[in-house]
Parts: C-alpha cells; sequence; structure tokens
C-alpha cells in the first residue's frame, strides 16, 4: 500500500461557483386576434377557455357555458368607482329578467377578487365578477382603452348559446344602457 505525504498532495482546484440566473418578470403574452365582433364564434379567441377567479371564490371559463345557456359579459374599469357601481347596480336590479331570459350575467374587471368580492357584497350583486388579472381577456377581445387612454373601456358583449358573440356595445358614460342593450337582446330570439 502506497502512503502519501501531505506534501505530495495537490489541492484540487474549485471549481467556480454557479450561480442562477437572475429572474426577470416578463409580462404575459397576449395574442390579439381582433376586436370581437358580432358574429364572431368565440372558439377562435384562445383566451375564451382561461379559467377566471371569481369574487364568490370559485373560478370559472366562459367556454362551459357554450350548449347550455347564453352568457352577458360586461367590462367594468374599475370596482366601487361611481359609474361602474351605478352599472353593476342596475344589472342587479334587472338581474331577474336576465334569468328569466335564461342567461349567465357576469362582471369583469382586472380588479383583484377580493376587491371584487367587496364589491359585490357592498352592492349585494346577485352574480359573480371575474377577475381578468392583467386585462388579458380585454386585450384579446381587443376593447380600447376611453379617455385619452386614462380608462379601462366599458364593453359589454351578449354570447349567444352556440358561442357566438351576438352583441357587443361601448359606452363609458351612458352606463345604464348596457343593460338595456343586452335585454333587447336577449328578448330576441337571437340567443337561442
Amino acid at each position: 500500500m502506497q502512503t502519501l505525504k501531505a506534501s505530495s498532495v495537490r489541492p484540487m482546484a474549485r471549481a467556480p461557483a454557479v450561480h442562477p440566473a437572475p429572474r426577470v418578470h416578463r409580462p404575459a403574452v397576449v395574442h390579439v386576434k381582433a376586436e370581437l365582433k358580432v358574429g364572431d364564434k368565440m372558439e377562435v379567441y384562445p383566451d375564451y377557455f382561461r379559467v377566471l377567479k371569481t369574487s364568490q371564490g370559485g373560478t370559472v371559463s366562459l367556454s362551459s357555458f357554450k350548449g347550455k345557456q347564453p352568457v352577458v359579459l360586461f367590462f367594468y374599469p374599475k370596482a366601487a368607482t361611481p359609474g361602474c357601481t351605478k352599472e353593476a347596480c342596475r344589472f342587479r336590479d334587472e338581474y331577474s329578467r336576465f334569468t328569466q331570459a335564461g342567461a349567465a350575467v357576469f362582471g369583469i374587471s382586472s380588479d383583484s377578487p377580493e376587491e371584487n368580492a367587496a364589491f359585490a357584497k357592498a352592492n349585494n350583486l346577485p352574480y359573480p365578477l371575474l377577475t381578468d388579472a392583467n386585462a388579458i381577456l380585454r386585450k384579446t377581445f381587443g376593447i380600447k382603452p376611453d379617455l385619452l387612454g386614462l380608462l379601462p373601456g366599458r364593453q359589454t358583449y351578449v354570447i349567444d348559446v352556440s358561442g357566438r358573440c351576438v352583441m357587443a356595445f361601448n359606452d363609458q358614460f351612458n352606463v345604464e344602457q348596457h343593460v338595456d342593450e343586452a335585454l333587447k337582446v336577449l328578448s330576441s330570439s337571437v340567443t337561442a
């Protein structure tokens, strides 16, 4: 057996320390199909299948209503602001008319689920509010901002049972007309 003297053993060279690259936050990539218009089939918009958090603590995908019932989807800029409160409360006040027409109603904004829950509770909203994190659905549907880009757009859609957009209405200031336009479309045979 060979014995090594301490003077004959060379220390091993240390490998350079490997540090992981710093994490870079990259915003979500949004593929904008085009502005969602009346007549468009929702399945061509990939985010139609996105799972969204609700103000009621659950999740929902708009595509899950295809073949079951029409959907009224109203985008509002910010929870608990005067115009958005007026719009949401008008949808609340007419909610029985929407359910009689067989429609599911959803409000949607970029507010957190907690902010939406507080807004829904404060105003006794009977329908879920959805969180569109990073405004991805808003961008995918091509909803343009209002007031020189200062406010997210206020847009309402009615999607029929077959998953086709049958109404697209945009008006930042006449907030109650969103309800009237949606009810008008639902009362016609267009949504069946």
